[in-house]
């Protein structure tokens, strides 16, 4: 039978603050990308608009296109190593890291509130035109909010999918968790003991992920419950 040392983890209190600031790193990180890219979704979608030039609409889906159809891997080592290359710009690796991860939740998020959006009557559209409301008072008034409302649970599982797949940025050096995790390996050589560890924690860390949306969701949307 297998004997479990869970106690080669906690021996040493580096091993132990390199998991806890594994944690912080993949928290931060996630959160930051995660709220510039629901930002830089909400745009894609809205471009993707009626009435929006062809332009327009034909550049944000092909972007939602291209980052739904290439592996995050790719993505990251394009924006860590390609665009400074291109652009002939410094930045520090976890600012990198925050733009990777914004890119491509974006293409994510903006697909899914692009169909909360076609979801909404186009009779409440023409409603609030007819009150005087302009067409960007009118999105942003009454279209984006029930969008989102609608699509809400989708765009927690579709955060849940995409931070569980964050631990990437451990190959170019990131001390996420999975990082952390793999250094603590390489140390005590535990693989078994830190990758159940790891699960622990990643799982840990989307329950409270989770609660924080709930949260959210109630006091960004307190009508929703109501209005139906």
């Amino acid at each position: 039978m297998f004997d479990f040392r869970f106690y080669e983890l906690w021996r040493s209190p580096e091993y132990v603050q390199t998991l806890l600031m594994g944690v912080g790193n993949s928290f931060w990180l996630t959160l930051v990308g995660s709220v510039f890219g629901i930002v830089f979704g909400v745009l894609l979608a809205l471009a993707q608009g009626r009435g929006m030039p062809f332009g327009l609409r034909f550049a944000s889906m092909s972007y939602v296109e291209f980052v739904r159809n290439t592996p995050f891997i790719v993505q990251l080592f394009f924006v860590v190593f390609g665009l400074p290359l291109l652009l002939g710009y410094t930045w520090s690796l976890e600012a990198s890291v925050v733009l990777a991860i914004t890119l491509n939740f974006a293409a994510y998020y903006g697909e899914v509130i692009r169909a909360g959006i076609q979801s909404v009557p186009q009779g409440q559209v023409e409603g609030a035109m007819a009150l005087g409301m302009s067409r960007w008072q009118t999105i942003f008034d009454v279209v984006l909010p029930q969008a989102i409302a609608k699509v809400y649970p989708s765009m927690v599982s579709q955060f849940v999918f995409l931070f569980l797949t964050t631990g990437l940025v451990s190959e170019i050096g990131v001390k996420d968790l999975t990082w952390a995790g793999r250094f603590v390996a390489g140390r005590t050589f535990r693989d078994f003991e830190v990758f159940i560890v790891l699960t622990i924690l990643y799982m840990l860390l989307v329950y409270i992920f989770k609660g924080g949306f709930a949260i959210l969701f109630r006091t960004a949307f307190p009508w929703w419950g109501k209005s139906r």
